[in-house]
């Protein structure tokens, strides 16, 4: 026990140093929510063509009425964010960026003041190189006016890319600079980072410093609308929980990108992995899909309240795969309240449902269950457990590709 003990004084010892090394903008305490047009819309700039998909001031005027309108904006989810290819091709005479005038003919400042209207705020996007991913104006060299011209804009997050920086040094440069340059405008922005993704093929990041600049960063590649690339998601995270699930707290957060349930390439069960085990890892939840048609039940899983919960809990610590037995991974998420979420997640492709029996003594280092614990399960569906002891086993059956998200509650 008194080794236990030394375990959690660490932990805590840790988490103090993580909040006090975070960056100081009083922003992002819990993981931000909002839509994303990424992975859904691309760089769809055909407005001719499909009026309907392009990247333009219409896109975002009707994601935000459905948001307000249709529980997105009261279940949470308050960002709309504009990805890569919104700008004009070159910058406007004062050297600003400036919104392509055929595609947003109202500029973003009168967009952002109609997200505002609706109760929402307003993402953008821009890069820490000379041009974006997409090939557009990047802020190198900008980075103060830029800074300066989303805060006059009303801007309230910036999702700030890697692409073409030029060297490892001028990338790290150009992300301490945007940070300085957007609290320097006084504005409140959300600043959310790719710089550990574009640092790791050469060298480790310091996280440290990182969440010293940035409210929320990526570390592995896009997030595709497949199974495959859920999978390599998770499996990463495994991998390097060590190095990264530490650092995760209020005010900075490990981003493994957007939520892509309510698209085209998961099945119902590998999008309920999705939610669970973005719940679990402390993530930004962030949609990339079509508001305006989606079924119901991706809906009623993107707005599940308990999930929700549970990914917006106030300790703030991200959870970490405990073991992994074949075919079967099982996490847990610390969270307030003497609480724990566990997540059992089935890799299996072939064949049925499959059970999966662990000692509750595996769950929060011997504590979550001590001397005895009731146990909800949130995902797939709501349901009460019961009351078990700390000697007990639970025995959960899981569908291939799957998950079952139980919270449990030390009584």
């Amino acid at each position: 026990m008194a080794a236990v003990r030394g375990v959690l004084r660490c932990a805590l010892a840790a988490a103090v140093l993580a909040a006090a090394l975070a960056l100081d903008n009083g922003l992002a305490r819990t993981p931000p929510m909002g839509w994303l047009h990424w992975e859904r819309f691309l760089c769809a700039t055909d407005c001719a063509t499909d009026p309907h998909r392009c990247v333009s001031e219409r896109l975002f005027v009707e994601m935000a009425d459905v948001m307000a309108a249709e529980g997105w904006r009261d279940a949470g989810y308050e960002f709309v964010c504009i990805d890569d290819c919104w700008m004009a091709p070159t910058r406007d005479e004062h050297d600003r960026l400036q919104a392509d005038p055929k595609r947003f003919p109202s500029g973003i400042r009168k967009l952002a003041d109609y997200v505002h209207s609706k109760g929402l705020k307003l993402g953008i996007y821009s890069d820490v190189g000379n041009k974006t991913c997409a090939g557009f104006p990047g802020s190198y060299n900008h980075y103060d006016l830029d800074a300066q011209t989303f805060a006059s804009w009303g801007v309230d997050l910036l999702k700030f890319d890697g692409c073409n920086s030029g060297s490892l040094e001028l990338l790290a440069e150009g992300y301490r600079r945007m940070s300085v340059a957007l609290n320097k405008t006084g504005r409140s922005i959300v600043y959310s980072c790719e710089w550990p993704f574009y640092l790791r093929p050469m060298q480790q990041p310091n996280y440290t410093e990182i969440k010293q600049y940035c409210n929320h960063w990526r570390n592995f590649f896009d997030v595709y609308d497949s199974w495959s690339s859920i999978k390599s998601i998770l499996d990463w995270t495994a991998l390097h929980q060590g190095s990264i699930v530490k650092i995760a707290g209020p005010g900075g957060w490990n981003d493994p990108d957007m939520l892509v349930i309510g698209n085209f390439g998961l099945s119902w069960d590998q999008a309920v992995t999705q939610m669970a085990m973005w719940a679990i890892m402390a993530a930004p939840l962030f949609m990339s899909n079509d508001l305006r048609h989606i079924s119901p039940e991706a809906k009623w899983l993107l707005q599940n309240k308990e999930v929700i919960a549970i990914n917006q809990d106030p300790l703030g610590k991200q959870g970490y795969q405990i073991t992994k037995d074949k075919n079967f991974e099982l996490w847990e998420r610390p969270l307030s309240g003497q609480a724990y979420a566990v997540a059992v997640l089935n890799h299996q492709e072939i064949g049925g449902p499959q059970n999966f029996t662990f000692s509750l003594t595996f769950l929060g280092n011997g504590l979550a269950c001590n001397p005895a614990c009731s146990v909800q399960q949130i995902l797939p569906a709501s349901r009460d457990w019961g009351v078990y002891s700390w000697v007990s086993s639970l025995s959960v059956e899981v569908n291939p590709t799957g998950t079952v998200l139980l919270k449990v509650v030390a009584l």
